[in-house]
């Protein structure tokens, strides 16, 4: 149903299967008791049951929280920490700032939103693969149509140093050789033979795990929202401890104007 017979039915009350809070008596997390219940239940796995409405494996949680760690560069140059640490120079609060950063850190290229691609990419191309076509055929066409290989290819550097760090953990858990990651892999060794300059950086590595652990790509997005977050903070403070304006100061003679030329101004 839609249209205004639709929102009738919401005007007035709120429908929820997710929870409500009682204040003085309780608060219904997800059907559940949350300070009776879940009162004892990590943050982090909090969130995810949450976002999924599912118990999520603690071997998942523990991976992407340590792929989180992996993530979290206390470095202002980088885009997303650039806007925290740029609101600490202009003395914004901590909380306008890091909300800013974490809004700017669903880039289309470097961020979450080229995470989703990712995670898309990999459950359509399994499609593909399923129905019998080849991957190096499914592969062509989709760069000849003009698609970009969301999680391949890597500015600055062709080697992505958290990778190795992520795969570790994931054996060490035993969630390293799902059918996703292998496919991660293949696709990797595919332009790596075709001597294309798109090796697979820990945006697709991540993906694949998503796609291993039957997430959606809004369950993904959701989950490793929060990943660069550590490194944001730091980011932060150090910029609102220096004087005002200190952040990546530009001299005037380092600019260099190529405009329109110095104008006499002529008074009537």
């Amino acid at each position: 149903m839609k249209g205004p017979a639709c929102l009738a039915d919401h005007a007035d009350v709120l429908h929820t299967r997710v929870g409500a809070a009682f204040p003085g008596s309780h608060a219904v997390f997800r059907g559940h008791d949350l300070h009776r219940d879940l009162k004892d239940m990590d943050w982090y796995a909090l969130c995810a049951f949450g976002i999924t409405g599912r118990q999520i494996p603690a071997a998942h949680l523990q991976l992407f929280s340590a792929i989180s760690v992996y993530t979290s560069y206390p470095d202002a140059r980088l885009w997303n920490n650039r806007i925290a640490a740029l609101a600490g120079t202009a003395r914004s609060t901590p909380s306008l700032a890091i909300s800013a950063a974490l809004a700017i850190s669903e880039a289309t290229i470097f961020g979450r939103g080229n995470e989703f691609r990712a995670l898309d990419f990999f459950l359509k191309t399994r499609q593909a693969l399923d129905a019998g076509v080849s991957l190096p055929d499914h592969l062509e066409g989709f760069l000849k149509g003009g698609g970009r290989m969301a999680g391949y290819g890597r500015p600055i550097s062709s080697t992505d140093e958290r990778m190795p760090l992520a795969m570790a953990k994931a054996r060490e858990l035993g969630v390293a050789d799902g059918p996703y990651v292998a496919l991660a892999y293949e696709i990797d060794r595919y332009f790596e033979s075709t001597g294309r300059p798109l090796r697979m950086n820990l945006s697709a590595l991540v993906s694949a795990f998503a796609a291993d652990f039957n997430w959606t790509p809004r369950e993904f997005n959701m989950m490793v929202f929060i990943s660069f977050l550590a490194g944001m903070y730091p980011c932060y403070v150090e910029a609102a401890d220096k004087p005002p304006g200190a952040l990546f100061p530009v001299r005037c003679e380092d600019v260099q104007y190529e405009g329109v030329g110095t104008r006499d101004w002529l008074r009537r």
